[in-house]
C-alpha cells in the first residue's frame, strides 16, 4: 500500500500507542471498526525496545490478550494518565480491541474511574468471558480473532455518557486540547462544577486532564505524519506557555522528549510498520 494511503488511514485513527506500533517484531496488523464504539483490532508480535515498551495516555480503553500457547492471558486495560511500561514479553504475540475515545463499555463491572490508569483481569471484570477467551487465544490468524471478539462485542452496549460530557469531548477534541474550563463553562452554560462532577461521572476523569491527554496525542500525531516539526511552533500551535512546558509535559507523557521520540519514528519506519488487513 502507498504510504500516502497508509498517511490518509492512520490518520481516522485518534488514539495512538507509538511504542506498541514501534516495539512489534515486524507489522503492527490493524483493522479497523465499523462499529462507532470501537476503533479498531489490532496484533502484533513483541519485540520490546530495550526490553521496555510504554503505554501513553490516549483517553481509551482498550482489552488485551496475551495469545502465548505456554500462558495466555487478557486484561482490561482503562487510560494511563502519563507513561508507563506496558510490560511487554518478547516475541510474545498480542490480540486487542480498542474502544473509541471517551467510550466505557457496559459490560465492565467496574467504574469509569476505576478505570483510569488501572489494569484489570479480562475475566475477572468481564462475567461469563471465559468462553470468549478459550476461543481467541486457540485462534490462528488476525481475522479470526476479529471475528470471535467482535461477534461476542456485538450485542454489547457502551456506557451512555451525558450530552453534556460529550459536548465537552467534542470541544476538547476540535481544540486539539487547548482549551480551558472557563471556555468550556461560557460554551456548554454549565457552571464549573457541575461541567466537572458530571465529566468526570462518564468518563472517570477532569475535564483538565482529558484536555491534557488530547493535546499530547496531538502532538504525537503532529511528529508521526509531518516530515518537519518545529518544536517551538508545535508548542504554540498546542498552546503551551513556551517550549520548555511543552518538553516537560510531552516527556511525562511520553517517556521521551519530542526529538527522541522523533528520532524513533524516522529509524522504525513508523508508518510503514502499520499493515491494514
Amino acid at each position: 500500500m502507498a504510504l500516502v494511503s497508509i498517511r490518509n488511514r492512520v490518520a481516522g485513527i485518534h488514539s495512538k500507542q507509538p511504542w506498541f506500533v514501534l516495539s512489534a517484531a515486524d507489522h503492527y496488523d490493524l483493522i479497523e471498526s465499523d462499529t462507532p464504539a470501537i476503533s479498531h483490532f489490532y496484533s502484533f508480535k513483541a519485540n520490546p525496545l530495550n526490553g521496555m515498551t510504554f503505554a501513553v495516555p490516549d483517553g481509551c480503553v482498550d482489552i488485551v490478550f496475551d495469545c502465548d500457547d505456554a500462558g495466555p492471558s487478557a486484561k482490561v486495560c482503562g487510560t494511563t494518565l502519563e507513561a508507563r511500561s506496558a510490560e511487554l514479553k518478547q516475541d510474545h504475540l498480542y490480540f486487542g480491541v480498542r474502544f473509541s475515545l471517551g467510550m466505557v463499555p457496559d459490560f465492565l463491572d467496574v467504574s469509569a474511574e476505576g478505570l483510569v490508569d488501572h489494569e484489570l483481569s479480562f475475566l475477572d471484570a468481564v462475567k461469563g468471558s471465559k468462553t470468549v477467551f478459550d476461543q481467541v487465544v486457540s485462534e490462528r490468524e488476525f481475522a479470526g480473532r476479529v471475528t470471535v471478539l467482535r461477534n461476542f462485542l456485538r450485542d454489547k452496549n457502551v456506557r451512555r455518557v451525558s450530552r453534556l460530557s460529550l459536548e465537552v469531548v467534542q470541544a476538547i477534541c476540535e481544540a486539539k486540547g487547548d482549551i480551558r474550563v472557563h471556555q468550556l463553562r461560557e460554551l456548554t452554560g454549565f457552571c464549573t462544577r457541575t461541567l466537572q462532577r458530571q465529566f468526570h461521572r462518564d468518563l472517570g476523569m477532569s475535564p483538565k486532564a482529558f484536555s491534557r491527554i488530547i493535546r499530547c496525542q496531538s502532538a504525537i500525531y503532529d511528529i508521526n505524519h509531518r516530515d518537519s516539526v518545529a518544536f517551538s511552533d508545535l508548542a504554540c500551535d498546542l498552546g503551551f506557555s513556551d517550549q520548555s512546558h511543552f518538553l516537560r509535559e510531552f516527556k511525562r507523557f511520553v517517556s521521551a522528549t519530542p526529538l527522541e521520540y522523533q528520532q524513533q519514528v524516522r529509524q522504525k519506519t513508523y508508518l510503514e510498520r502499520i499493515r491494514y488487513c
